[in-house]
């Protein structure tokens, strides 16, 4: 197993993997561009006090649509909103709103504000669905890679939810997380931290993996995948986390998708033709 420095950063690399992953970088900026050109969106609407906390709301063509919050990937330090629309069309064709979320990035902001922030965005939309463009009827959450990490840790801040008058589990639907990290202790041994700066403690406190209730579940039902072209960290990564929550009794879908990996698999989210789109459209149809 890879455990210390070229080996363990290569671990985390997904790029290692994938000799063309610029590509799909590339894509996710022309399809969200795309996106925003061809279809009606909302841009930079507001979901909290941060100039960081905005969306990018694209709504279906009924009133009262299920919304799938969408948040990107990047390790916490690079890509943006404006890159994470790519599968707007996709939704808003199947009858489901679509909004791309942003959130401030590192090193300018530490990981837990960002934590703090994607969840206070999220709690935000919650709050004020019904004032939103096409009223949404009910909220899920979707994130990809880093973005995965803080769909949950949204989901796992009871006191935000309980200071904000509301319940995650009558608010959030169901939550798609896509090559998700879950615990990042072992980031702190990876290049990926020279950006985040944490130490052990603080990469604990913000590691759903080590937030998860031994009891009654407080998480909606979930569909967890990634590639199986994933490296192995990213496997560890799903199937600690699946297993933790699937023990504290959370309703799970797992995948691992053949001929995917972790940069082509996100393209799924809102094709049900594909395993990951069936999965997340049986979950919003519910």
């Amino acid at each position: 197993m890879s455990t210390t420095g070229a080996d363990l950063d290569l671990d985390y690399s997904p790029s290692s993997l994938v000799p063309g992953f610029a590509a799909h970088l590339a894509r996710y900026a022309d399809d969200s561009a795309r996106a925003r050109t061809a279809m009606t969106v909302h841009r930079d609407l507001p979901c909290g006090p941060l100039p960081q906390q905005r969306l990018d709301l694209f709504p279906a063509a009924a009133p009262g649509a299920p919304l799938m919050i969408f948040v990107h990937g990047g390790y916490w330090q690079e890509l943006s909103k404006d890159e994470a629309a790519f599968a707007a069309a996709d939704f808003v064709a199947a009858g489901v709103s679509f909004a791309a979320l942003g959130y401030g990035l590192a090193p300018q902001h530490r990981m837990p504000a960002i934590t703090a922030m994607a969840a206070d965005s999220v709690r935000r939309i919650c709050a004020a669905r019904s004032e939103l463009p096409g009223a949404p009827s009910a909220v899920h959450l979707s994130g990809h890679s880093a973005g995965a990490h803080l769909v949950v840790s949204a989901l796992l801040d009871t006191a935000g939810w309980r200071a904000a008058g509301l319940d995650p589990a009558a608010e959030i639907a169901s939550a798609t997380l896509v090559s998700g990290v879950y615990d990042l202790e072992p980031l702190t041994h990876t290049y990926v931290n020279d950006a985040l700066g944490m130490d052990a403690r603080e990469a604990r406190e913000v590691s759903p993996l080590h937030r998860l209730p031994a009891g009654a579940p407080a998480l909606p039902p979930l569909v967890v995948a990634r590639g199986v072209r994933e490296t192995a960290a990213f496997g560890r990564q799903q199937e600690a986390f699946v297993r933790a929550a699937r023990a504290g009794g959370a309703d799970v879908d797992e995948l691992v998708v053949p001929d995917r990996h972790h940069f082509d698999l996100p393209f799924d989210l809102g094709q049900p033709a594909t395993a990951l789109g069936a999965a997340v459209a049986r979950r919003i149809r519910g």
